[in-house]
């Protein structure tokens, strides 16, 4: 199996980034998190084709707590498997428990975004003794059912695409338009089509089946969100053009997000914490404080 990590000098100019590098072993691949902090913690999630730097807005804003966001296998400043046939479902599910038990992380409130979402919403169904709250943004639990048309043809652009655009896929998917810096910081973990197998393999394998990996894994977390009394935020944008509107599934599945405050970060495409991550990160903090309105 051939890895390669992202030289460090890749990210040498990302001037609004100044959050201290930390690893963990995962069957030697090292697998990069920022912590920094102290108090509750918050296990934030992201997912395709971004990393951890999705999440800087949220630092100076949650200081009174301990934000750890880890980069998945594939991503960011984590180690790269060359060969993305290699990459599967449960390669970053195990990744995900390895990290939660090293770093003995208990009553977190969990932060997820689109494959995030299906991963860590998979890690709070297989273990929910582990997590106080949840907050979910932008996802969903695909169980096996035929998928759209539409996320058919961004899974066969990814496959087929010989260098997956990252930074223009990052534009696409939100509503605003990005500075170039931003751009090129997402861009910077992916110097060539060789560092891409983590985002090329993550569309293909969403389950278009219910023999696919991973269904079982998402109904088992469906099944503990219908019966969750803990507290759980839902937090969707308009702006997405695959997942606005999918709040509604959440609403209806999770007993306890039926007493938190409906709200809807507006003018915000699928990747709202780039967007509106001061917004959001101030909604959280609300949220945890037991501040935000119950309806």
């Amino acid at each position: 199996m051939q890895v390669v990590q992202t030289d460090p000098s890749q990210f040498k100019n990302i001037k609004d980034f100044p959050y201290g590098e930390n690893y963990v072993d995962f069957n030697k691949l090292n697998m990069h998190y920022i912590d920094e902090g102290e108090g509750e913690v918050i296990l934030a999630l992201h997912g395709e084709p971004s990393w951890c730097y999705l999440y800087r807005k949220f630092i100076p804003i949650l200081k009174d707590y301990r934000f750890v966001a880890p980069d998945l296998i594939g991503f960011g400043k984590s180690d790269k498997i060359v060969n993305w046939k290699i990459y599967s479902f449960d390669l970053h599910l195990d990744s995900l428990i390895n990290f939660i038990e090293k770093l003995q992380l208990n009553d977190i409130t969990l932060v997820v975004q689109d494959w995030g979402g299906l991963l860590g919403l998979s890690l709070l169904g297989k273990f929910p003794e582990k997590f106080k709250r949840v907050v979910i943004l932008n996802t969903f639990l695909p169980i096996g059912k035929p998928l759209g048309s539409f996320f058919k043809a961004w899974q066969k652009f990814a496959k087929y695409h010989p260098s997956l655009p990252v930074g223009s896929i990052i534009q696409k998917g939100t509503y605003q338009e990005l500075s170039k810096e931003v751009i090129d910081a997402y861009k910077a973990p992916f110097p060539s089509k060789k560092y891409k197998g983590g985002a090329k393999a993550f569309p293909t394998l969403v389950p278009g089946k219910p023999t696919d990996a991973g269904v079982k894994e998402m109904k088992r977390a469906r099944e503990v969100l219908s019966t969750w009394t803990k507290p759980a935020l839902v937090l969707f944008s308009d702006k997405d053009k695959m997942m606005s509107g999918l709040e509604k599934f959440f609403y209806k599945l999770i007993p306890s997000s039926a007493e938190q405050q409906k709200l809807l970060i507006k003018d915000a495409g699928h990747f709202l914490q780039e967007e509106k991550g001061e917004e959001i990160a101030n909604y959280i903090d609300q949220f945890i404080r037991e501040k935000l309105k119950i309806t």
